[in-house]
């Protein structure tokens, strides 16, 4: 974890202004959630070389790495139903949060530079809420089938610090028919245990073109 003993301490205190401050929904999020998606499978270098990679468990999934984790309860599109559930866990990096710049244009230096996020409410730079939120996208990449996007609810809580350990966690609440879902979508700041994003996601879920 790279947070400062100081804003550490401080990342409780400022949950309620941050969710007055950026308190927000978003619908139809798929273009940003994508480029969140690209800047999780950017290679990431570990002491000067590409991480290792591991062959994917599910057909639809190109690239995974070691220190990603998932979890899902069911694995065929005929049986999904109410109360399956998706987890995705990783650790949000340096990494992440240049390639994520870089990918998307927020070039915000709340993210970006140290000496400006240190004189901020947070007193240290934090990780883009859209690369938080996306997240959700990594988890739904992992249902049984081919996930497409229709809409995506958002409200921000907290703060993620970078270097953090972010779980998202995806559970079908309602089935709308016409193989569409909704999802109770929350995502959590492991090592602060702490809940940073609460929302919904409508979702379409066909099968897979056949090889």
């Amino acid at each position: 974890m790279s947070h400062q003993n100081t804003a550490k301490g401080n990342f409780a205190a400022m949950t309620n202004a941050w969710a007055t401050m950026t308190q927000t929904v978003l619908q139809s999020a798929t273009a940003a959630n994508r480029a969140a998606m690209s800047a999780m499978l950017a290679p990431s270098l570990a002491n000067g070389s590409e991480s290792e990679t591991v062959a994917p468990s599910i057909p639809s999934i190109d690239h995974s790495r070691l220190d990603w984790q998932f979890d899902r309860t069911v694995d065929d599109t005929e049986n999904i139903s109410v109360g399956d559930t998706v987890t995705f866990e990783k650790v949000l990096s340096e990494e992440d949060v240049r390639a994520f710049a870089h990918v998307s244009g927020d070039t915000n230096r709340l993210h970006l530079d140290e000496e400006f996020a240190s004189d901020t409410r947070f007193g240290e730079r934090i990780v883009h809420g859209t690369l938080v939120s996306g997240l959700i996208s990594a988890a739904l990449a992992r249902l049984p089938g081919l996930t497409i996007y229709l809409s995506q609810d958002l409200e921000f809580s907290g703060p993620v610090g970078i270097g953090d350990r972010v779980s998202a966690r995806v559970e079908v609440v309602e089935d709308l028919g016409n193989r569409q879902y909704r999802l109770e979508t929350v995502i959590r700041n492991e090592d602060d245990d702490a809940t940073v994003i609460n929302g919904e996601a409508v979702v379409l879920i066909d099968d897979l073109p056949e090889a």
